[in-house]
């Protein structure tokens, strides 16, 4: 709705609830500025809308045809775009830009200064612009940005590249997690969240293959150019592309779906009714990044973000080289690397599956987490001669992903107001960065070919995580029952639309944590 507008005088006199269900002036301040989706049903006063269970599926299939492939290979990419470097390190990148000492390290953490500065300011902007307009914006600029690696011939240009490839790859996670609030119920997010985060296992094959064919074409064949150089004009190329149909495809919200018939784009805004979060308000509201910086949630997420991924920072850009010390070649290791995509495909893929399917969405996810302590356990325990069953605990260790997706989608299950879910979007991805910048400095090539600093740093971390989802899990499950027991009170009303009011999570009474 319009901003600075009196509500109507009925609307004044209707009940005021605040977060302990007494009346309160302000909440019903928030009509104001209300959601978008309060659009959707401007002109339909007085009618009611049915969205029977039928309806309900054959919409939701609809959606998911048309939002969920192209989420899936944008997201692919995403990974496939952040792993190149690791695939060229062997493949002569080292050696034409003449690195030496730990600027390969350096080259690993600096993608990640770039998206550490930019986190929040792209996150301020996915909400305040078109979401799907500026995310296509961010898509198309990283592929070419990496594409542009393919010209660079020094260690400093190397180094502006991977700093503007972490700015416009900031946008897609917390941009992908909004579109799956938006879309989808919470019984939905986990299984969808899982689904096109698994795409970073099919990129991990896909990449893998291509970087063997590459190398080994080029070896028997020769080529014009460096053969590391084509894969990142082929991998930037093909994200510009994907990004150009992502632009044209994808919408910014229901209100504006071409594919969908205006009685469906209501429906579709009326099955999320449910979340008590609505579609998006492109208004900063000061009070919900109060609320963010002071809930205990927020800073059990940040510091999971933080941790878990100090170890996913080193073997991201180090598995090629880490494979090579099992005692295998560069090229077989481009090749092995290959299947520990399957195991990362089937484990998030699962772990999303049954947490909606359980209702209990962190406790399953820590399956991956428990997994991939034991293989990092096998990869320090077993000695160097024992290629196979290290490089089994290498496989083991992709499981690790799942707390980090749950958490992701728990963003956008769990949070509400938009500019308090931006905030904590921003936060969480900001440790993420954070986690992969210290993640790289682990792996110091001095520590070749055991990495014993790296392979401990990895067990704590992953230990830590692991102790802060039960945690997660704990938290939310209290407040469920401080939420029901105020449900519960003789004095308690729910306000009409209140689902749509922009409240947060914390001050909206019928609003129930996912867990």
């Amino acid at each position: 709705m319009a901003e600075n507008t009196s509500p109507p005088p009925d609307m004044e006199k209707r009940p005021r609830l605040d977060s302990i269900g007494h009346p309160q002036e302000a909440i019903i301040n928030h009509a104001n500025d209300a959601d978008e989706a309060m659009k959707a049903f401007e002109g339909y006063e007085g009618e009611s809308l049915v969205l029977d269970e039928a309806t309900s599926k054959k919409l939701l299939r609809k959606i998911d045809w048309h939002l969920m492939p192209l989420l899936c290979v944008i997201y692919g990419l995403n990974f496939l775009d952040k792993t190149t470097l690791s695939y060229a390190s062997i493949m002569g990148l080292q050696k034409d830009l003449n690195l030496v000492g730990d600027d390969y390290q350096w080259l690993g953490s600096l993608f990640y200064f770039g998206y550490l500065a930019w986190e929040y300011p792209t996150n301020r902007l996915l909400q305040r612009l078109p979401l799907a307009k500026y995310s296509s914006f961010c898509i198309i600029m990283w592929g070419l940005v990496l594409s542009c690696f393919a010209a660079v011939t020094n260690y400093q240009g190397a180094i502006a590249i991977r700093f503007f490839l972490g700015i416009f790859e900031s946008a897609v996670s917390p941009g992908f997690a909004f579109f799956t609030s938006q879309w989808y119920t919470k019984k939905e997010q986990g299984t969808r969240t899982g689904i096109w985060f698994s795409f970073n296992g099919f990129a991990q094959i896909f990449g893998g293959l291509v970087a063997y064919g590459i190398s080994t074409g080029t070896a028997k064949n020769g080529s014009s150019i460096e053969p590391w150089k084509i894969v990142f004009l082929l991998t930037g190329l093909l994200t510009v592309s994907i990004g150009i149909i992502f632009l044209f495809i994808m919408p910014d919200n229901q209100l504006n779906a071409r594919w969908l018939t205006k009685d469906e784009r209501r429906l579709a805004v009326e099955r999320v009714r449910v979340n008590q979060q609505g579609i998006g308000n492109k208004h900063f509201k000061a009070y919900q990044v109060k609320e963010a910086l002071t809930d205990p949630l927020t800073w059990a997420f940040v510091f999971y973000a933080l941790v878990a991924d100090i170890p996913n920072g080193g073997v991201t850009n180090f598995f090629s080289q880490l494979i090579v010390s099992f005692g295998y070649t560069s090229q077989q290791s481009l090749l092995y690397g290959a299947p520990g995509g399957v195991v990362e495909i089937v484990t998030l893929i699962g772990c999303g599956y049954f947490g909606d399917r359980l209702g209990n969405r962190i406790l399953v996810s820590t399956f991956g987490l428990i997994l991939a302590i034991i293989g990092t356990l096998l990869i320090a325990a077993l000695p160097l001669s024992n290629n196979g069953g290290r490089l089994a605990g290498y496989y083991l260790y992709q499981g690790s992903a799942t707390g980090f997706v749950a958490l992701l989608s728990l963003i956008a299950s769990n949070v509400a107001g938009y500019t308090k879910k931006t905030t904590v979007a921003a936060m969480y991805l900001i440790a993420y960065c954070v986690g992969n910048i210290i993640g790289p400095q682990t792996f110091r090539p001095k520590d070749a070919p055991h990495y014993t600093p790296a392979i401990i740093t990895i067990v704590v971390c992953l230990c830590a995580a692991l102790a802060d989802l039960v945690f997660i899990w704990w938290y939310c499950r209290q407040q469920n029952k401080k939420k029901a027991a105020v449900r519960a009170e003789p004095s308690y009303i729910k306000l009409e639309n209140q689902e749509w009011l922009d409240l947060t999570d914390r001050e909206n009474p019928e609003f129930t944590y996912t867990l």
